[in-house]
């Protein structure tokens, strides 16, 4: 009842990796100054589109459409964004 009425700070959000990698469950989310926003809760490397995809929980003020962001996987900080679902339109 309390967070009903409060509110949630992070937002299940979409994202797509811009560099060559693959977004593990996890994985931290990264602002562009690196300081952490969020966490990835599912990704993968997308067979249809050939580019690292990922469902992750982000902090409300980061979560919105287009936002730059990164991931950090093993020792890099990739580029991401926020995308908007779903991640393939078919034709």
């Amino acid at each position: 009842a309390a967070q009903k009425e409060a509110g949630t700070t992070r937002r299940l959000t979409a994202i797509q990796l811009e560099e060559k990698g693959v977004p593990r469950a996890g994985y931290t989310v990264l602002n562009e100054q690196g300081q952490e926003v969020g966490t990835i809760s599912s990704g993968t490397q997308s067979p249809s589109l050939g580019i690292g995809i990922a469902l992750a929980y982000i902090n409300k003020p980061f979560n919105k459409i287009g936002t730059p962001l990164k991931v950090a996987v093993r020792k890099r900080e990739l580029a991401a964004k926020v995308v908007k679902l779903p991640f393939f339109k078919p034709a």
